[in-house]
């Protein structure tokens, strides 16, 4: 059973988000293999569906993005999920918008919700997929940037790494994560 994790913060005021690419993922991966995210248990809410004919867990953590790893931990821990069986998706600045990158493991560089996954689950090997959201141009507010609403003509870009992320999300599960970052890396 694998658990897909999206990083992100409550939806209601942070949907519109860069911060949110991550649950955005999660809700694309929902809708098209028809997986409701309605159970609210383990500091998040999850369902539980079927992808390419593995059993998933599709979780997005409701603790707010710098305490992720509190709902990922508790989950593990209940449905005694293999390291190797992970997959986190969470925003990267350093990587341009519409682009991903998916790694085997590695640490947490800025990202405060990754740092709390990395702390709480005491291991930087899972795999992860990041997400392009890029820099602001102007120096602004770094947390204004990743919070902020998302200006029209940059949803496009930022809907294409999502749609990435989904793909890649599905080419592990039947491929292998080796062949996923051969054909999206």
């Amino acid at each position: 059973m694998y658990l897909i994790v999206g990083l992100g913060n409550p939806e209601n005021d942070y949907s519109n988000t860069r911060h949110n690419m991550g649950f955005n993922v999660i809700n694309k991966l929902a809708k098209q293999y028809e997986i409701g995210i309605n159970k609210n248990k383990f500091k998040g809410l999850y369902g539980t569906g079927i992808i390419e004919g593995e059993k998933v867990i599709l979780l997005k953590p409701q603790t707010f993005m710098n305490l992720s790893g509190e709902s990922i931990k508790e989950i593990i821990q209940f449905y005694k999920i293999e390291k190797e069986q992970l997959i986190v998706i969470y925003d990267d600045m350093d990587i341009e918008p519409s682009s991903i990158k998916i790694r085997k493991a590695g640490g947490a560089g800025t990202h405060n919700g990754m740092k709390s996954v990395l702390q709480e689950l005491n291991t930087q090997d899972f795999k992860r997929i990041r997400v392009g959201i890029g820099k602001p141009k102007d120096k602004e507010d770094l947390i204004e940037y990743v919070i902020g609403a998302i200006p029209k003509e940059e949803q496009k870009k930022l809907d294409k790494g999502t749609e990435l992320a989904k793909e890649a999300v599905i080419e592990i599960i039947k491929s292998g994560i080796d062949i996923a970052m051969n054909k999206f890396n």
